[in-house]
């Protein structure tokens, strides 16, 4: 398990994160939610080492990420995969080329390992025979396919997805959620999302924390949400046209 104590973070005079403490389960799809400049993505940042927070540490599987040296931090990176915010691929590479960045990255594969192990990854997430089509070529609903398969080809424990949905229609959203949870219990990773997707919290929402200027304001799952006394999650959940036909 990924557990978060006591972390906080200021920039200037602006506290962004406010002593949050919580635990990221294995085979969970984790959920980080709030509203914008809520903190949910220096939270992913924090976890992801890609800052380090003021106060607090950051554990996976008992070991001090937030508090190694960068050698060290590397070795649990390797366990890492990450589905950034609208695929970020690369724009000079082919699909193929995209998907086996990691392994050329992290591991001593040969070459024909990794072009078995890319095809098994596209395979999963329901792309074949695009391996050389560059991301101009394809859908978005694609590229976010092609990302989940980067993020997953070096078969990494913990998988970190930054609003994994963002522009894209929400049927092809409801796809990438499927595909995420379906992988995320299939490969008993530890799965942290970072939305504000009120369709991806009652659909996928196994473990779901709502952060509140900076603060853990509340933990629930998918089926507590909508039932849950809180004005300030309340305001949340139902600020969408999707919650408000539910409560109505």
């Amino acid at each position: 398990m990924i557990e978060v104590k006591n972390i906080s973070k200021a920039f200037g005079d602006n506290q962004v994160l406010k002593n949050v403490s919580t635990i990221f389960e294995k085979g969970k799809t984790n959920l980080i939610i709030g509203q914008s400049g809520s903190g949910k993505t220096v939270m992913m940042k924090s976890c992801i080492g890609l800052i380090d927070p003021d106060e607090g540490e950051i554990l996976f599987d008992q070991r001090p990420f937030s508090r190694l040296a960068e050698k060290k931090k590397k070795d649990i990176r390797k366990d890492m995969g990450v589905l950034f915010q609208g695929g970020a691929l690369f724009d000079s590479f082919n699909v193929e080329q995209n998907v086996m960045f990691p392994l050329n990255m992290f591991t001593t594969m040969s070459l024909s390992e990794k072009l078995d192990r890319v095809n098994f990854v596209l395979k999963r997430v329901n792309l074949e025979n695009v391996n050389k089509l560059y991301p101009s070529e394809i859908s978005g609903g694609m590229m976010k396919r092609v990302a989940i398969a980067r993020a997953i080809s070096n078969n990494p424990q913990y998988l970190f997805c930054d609003e994994p949905n963002s522009g894209l229609d929400p049927k092809t959203a409801e796809v990438i959620d499927a595909l995420i949870s379906e992988i995320t219990e299939e490969y008993d990773m530890i799965t942290v999302i970072n939305t504000h997707d009120m369709n991806s919290v009652l659909q996928i929402g196994q473990r779901i924390n709502f952060l509140y200027k900076g603060q853990l304001w509340w933990k629930g799952d998918m089926h507590t949400i909508l039932e849950e006394e809180n004005p300030e999650l309340q305001e949340f959940v139902f600020s969408t046209e999707l919650t408000r036909r539910i409560k109505k």
